[in-house]
């Protein structure tokens, strides 16, 4: 059997039936861009472990099909997964005469830096959106963005919270699940609810005063279930919001980063606040602490390192 063949067989039969929406597309996508073309007219038994080696440590260099720089590495690690699963998959149902999967190594991609807004920079982003709710249209959809920097939300998160996600009485958040971008079977884009990331992406979060106040005007306005919509009650996409914070970034004229860096920014506040490390794991809905460390590490040790300079003169 071709390999190709093989990964169209497991991606609908083993992967669509227990993975999310979202996780199955982009196995698809993998599939159809990465392995079919590289990989797919080879037979299963002819793949040769140190070709697929080579390319997925190329990937590290050359791998971005846009910019023929270098490819994420989540993007990465998500071409390894299919690799290795498929393969096992086919080893375990006989299709494979061996399993090859596990000679395969994930490479080591270089660290990333967690960028972040200044405090400045913050502000200035929380004084414009205070000026621009003026407009009864921006209303809603601007005030996603102050929610991120005080909760930590991911966008999918954000999008997805309803009024009843709210509870007014106990100033509690419960994030339930996250939403991502998808098509209808006309082809036309829709907002996907789907369940959270993962199980401890399931979390209560406590609202600070600022944020109630906030919600409790949007709440008297709102034409929508959601906490995010536009000024007609209407849902509200990821690509259309990362649309607006794009462009709100262009009229300040602060460099660009990613929606992500509103996450990272509430979690450096909280490190620069000496807030502890299971705290804050909670609160942005990782695994353990250890994951918060590892990746806060370095604003914590610059955060130590400013403080040490003012008490030192």
């Amino acid at each position: 059997m071709k390999y190709g063949e093989w990964l169209e067989i497991w991606v609908e039969n083993y992967v669509r039936p227990v993975e999310k929406e979202k996780t199955y597309r982009a196995y698809k996508d993998a599939i159809r861009l990465r392995l079919a073309p590289n990989f797919g007219a080879q037979e299963i038994n002819a793949l040769d472990v140190s070709e697929i080696q080579r390319y997925i440590t190329g990937l590290l260099e050359h791998g971005n099909l846009c910019t023929g720089g270098p490819l994420a590495a989540n993007s990465i690690r998500l071409i390894f997964s299919v690799f290795r699963s498929s393969l096992r998959r086919a080893y375990n149902l006989g299709y494979a005469e061996k399993y090859i999967g596990d000679k395969l190594e994930l490479p080591k991609a270089p660290d990333t830096e967690v960028v972040c807004f200044t405090e400045p920079e913050q502000r200035r982003i929380e004084d414009e959106i205070a000026k621009m709710l003026q407009k009864r249209s921006s209303r809603h959809k601007l005030n996603g963005i102050v929610i991120c920097l005080h909760t930590g939300l991911r966008i999918g998160e954000l999008l997805a919270l309803e009024w009843e996600d709210i509870d007014f009485g106990n100033a509690l958040m419960t994030i339930s699940k996250t939403c991502h971008d998808g098509k209808d079977e006309e082809g036309n884009y829709m907002k996907v609810i789907d369940r959270p990331k993962t199980y401890s992406s399931r979390r209560v979060i406590p609202l600070p005063g600022c944020l109630m106040a906030l919600l409790s005007e949007m709440k008297k306005e709102s034409k929508s279930n959601f906490v995010i919509s536009d000024a007609n009650g209407n849902t509200v996409r990821v690509r259309s919001f990362q649309r607006s914070y794009q462009l709100l970034l262009q009229r300040l004229g602060i460099p660009h980063k990613k929606f992500h860096a509103l996450r990272h920014t509430f979690a450096t506040r909280a490190n620069e606040r000496a807030m502890d490390d299971k705290t804050l794991s909670e609160l942005l809905g990782h695994k353990s602490p250890v994951i918060t460390l590892k990746l806060y590490v370095h604003s914590l040790l610059e955060h130590k390192r400013k403080m040490m300079e003012q008490v030192n003169g």
